[in-house]
């Protein structure tokens, strides 16, 4: 672990230790990993918590242009407090983690889109209503009486007020006597085991 922060003007590409920390750097991004480093005591060790210090050069725009998952920027920030370094190691502390990095995840798009996209302009305010004016008076719409049925379409009423269609069959197409099963006749066929 150097001490020395890489100057601006080399090419980190050909450089191994670039690699390497831009690597390591890229998977704090993961709080699985975080919790890995914390539960293995990684965090107890000074040297590792300086290199974590060392590590916040990554933040300057010369560098953070290499960075593919910019949430390890943010844990970098988290790993520099003590009390997250310690919470890391719980195993309900990683899964808070995860799913705050899910949902931010699923929301930024949105979210960020509030921000950018310009505001419609404010609805005007609606115009007053004006006074009251009585309605004139209402003429009532002439109304036709009702037309009786032909005689034909009415079905015949037997004596006692019976009618003579047959009753409405239970399955089956109108005409069809089909007889409908009664299911306690068939479940009373089948026999208990009694055991």
């Amino acid at each position: 672990m150097s001490g020395s922060t890489p100057d601006a003007g080399e090419k980190p590409k050909e450089d191994p230790r670039f690699e390497l920390e831009l690597e390591f750097v890229q998977c704090l991004a993961n709080p699985t990993y975080i919790h890995y480093l914390a539960q293995n005591r990684y965090f107890e060790d000074e040297a590792f918590i300086g290199y974590l210090k060392y590590l916040k050069y990554w933040q300057r725009p010369e560098y953070i242009k290499y960075i593919m998952y910019p949430h390890c920027l943010f844990f970098l920030e988290l790993l520099q407090n003590a009390n997250f370094r310690n919470a890391m190691a719980h195993p309900a502390s990683k899964e808070l983690a995860h799913r705050q990095q899910y949902f931010f995840w699923k929301n930024y798009r949105n979210n960020r889109l509030k921000h950018i996209l310009p505001r419609p302009p404010p609805e005007p305010a609606p115009a007053p209503a004006p006074a009251a004016v009585p309605l004139p008076p209402s003429v009532p719409t002439p109304v036709a009486p009702p037309v009786p049925a032909p005689a034909s379409s009415m079905p015949t009423v037997a004596a006692g007020g019976a009618s003579s269609m047959p009753p409405m069959q239970f399955v089956g197409t109108p005409g069809t006597n089909m007889p409908k099963t009664d299911m306690r006749s068939a479940m009373g066929n089948r026999k208990r085991k009694m055991g």
